[in-house]
């Protein structure tokens, strides 16, 4: 089974639930970037940015490093990781029952057949 902290991964979903933030996270794949250069594509105030951005380094999804004035932000994908192999061991959970669910119907379906012969 997979390790994973609650709090870590809770933090880490509730981050990536909103559609500002994943945006955020996507740019930021790209590379680092400065708050000002995250804040253009929105049509929402620096302060509502900056207020995303706490949330994803309250993930661990986004560093930030101050120079002087300038706050360059990077991307920390380990969060990501961690949040993809709890849902894959769900999913692996999912296909074995769907799969034996398929085989069930299947197994029906030929006595149903054989039954209509006979």
């Amino acid at each position: 089974m997979v390790e994973y902290y609650p709090q870590r991964l809770d933090r880490t979903l509730a981050a990536i639930a909103d559609p500002t933030r994943r945006a955020i996270l996507s740019r930021l794949a790209l590379g680092d970037a400065r708050v000002t250069d995250l804040a253009a594509p929105f049509e929402i105030s620096l302060n509502a940015v900056s207020k995303h951005l706490r949330v994803l380094e309250r993930a661990g999804l986004v560093r930030r490093e101050v120079r002087g004035r300038e706050h360059r932000l990077s991307l920390d994908a380990r969060p990501l990781r961690k949040a993809g192999e709890w849902i894959a061991a769900y999913e692996a959970f999912w296909e074995q029952r769907l799969d034996a669910l398929e085989t069930f119907l299947r197994q029906r379906k030929k006595k149903t057949r054989w039954r209509k012969r006979g």
